[in-house]
């Protein structure tokens, strides 16, 4: 397998879903995967507020996206979607930036309120950027997560548990459409 890329949503640096990618990623990486890590932040706000899908940092996560055995997705939920932030730069990929590439979305949330909001707001975007295999994803809520303990942030055994098994299943997934794709 090559790489992932992991892109993490959040329009804060210290945020626990900027948290939880740092987590995903090393974990991944444990596991003997090179992980390529995006942030909302890591793009002039204009590019992506104005929609400037020629601009070479968005050419960039395009050309990276494209030699990807998969993406992990983490985003926070605002008002029972993901961030705006996450939409816009979503927005400028190609359409077919996930196309035979499983996805591992992640959304961390203040209430049980927002538990679908991987299912009904984050799912049909994904697939309308035609990721074909997505994963169930893990909600979290954001009272499981201590920013200041960035070696062991989840402090639920079950939620840990989840992810675990997620990022297990997702690794699984990558590496076997990763070998399909070069026999094929």
């Amino acid at each position: 397998m090559g790489y992932i890329v992991s892109i993490s949503g959040s329009p804060s640096a210290e945020s626990r879903s900027a948290v939880l990618s740092s987590l995903l990623r090393k974990e991944a990486e444990q596991k003997g995967t090179e992980v390529k890590e995006f942030s909302v932040l890591d793009f002039d706000p204009a590019v992506l507020i104005h929609g400037k899908y020629d601009d070479p940092s968005i050419v960039h996560i395009g050309e990276v996206l494209r030699g990807a055995s998969g993406v992990i997705i983490v985003s926070p939920v605002y008002k029972a979607a993901y961030t705006g932030a996450l939409k816009a730069l979503l927005d400028l990929l190609p359409q077919d930036a996930f196309k035979d590439k499983p996805v591992f979305p992640l959304m961390v949330g203040g209430s049980f309120a927002h538990l679908l909001a991987i299912d009904y707001s984050l799912k049909p975007l994904l697939a309308a950027l035609s990721a074909q295999t997505i994963l169930k994803g893990v909600y979290v809520l954001d009272k499981f997560v201590d920013k200041a303990d960035l070696n062991n942030p989840v402090k639920d055994e079950e939620v840990q548990s989840k992810i675990e098994v997620q990022l297990g299943q997702f690794l699984e997934i990558s590496l076997e459409m990763s070998s399909e794709a070069e026999l094929g």
